[in-house]
């Protein structure tokens, strides 16, 4: 079995796991880590296009922005949890549509 190939089916795998977490679960931590595992997913993804296209280059530029966004992106929905957890004591995320600005 090719090298690429095993690092694609394992970079489907963990899209679909993390997926299955976001599907899942009503609980805000869950899904965070559900949404990191697919986002690491895709840049596992980004790296095997960029060996296999032999441009390694782009696929880093391309890397880096995707973990920029990805940062940002957790930062703002841990500070949703915690702002959840302080109001109602647990990270529901059915809880969200109560909270008013």
């Amino acid at each position: 079995m090719n090298m690429e190939f095993a690092f694609l089916l394992a970079g489907v795998l963990l899209i679909l796991a993390g997926c299955f977490c976001l599907i899942r679960t009503y609980h805000l931590l869950k899904i965070i880590i559900g949404m990191e595992l697919s986002m690491k997913a895709v840049t596992l993804l980004f790296v095997i296009a960029g060996r296999i296209n032999g441009n390694m280059e782009l696929s880093q530029a391309f890397i880096i922005t995707i973990i920029v966004i990805e940062v940002v992106i957790t930062l703002v929905a841990s500070g949703v949890a915690l702002d959840l957890y302080k109001k109602y004591g647990n990270l529901d995320v059915r809880n969200l549509r109560n909270l008013r600005g």
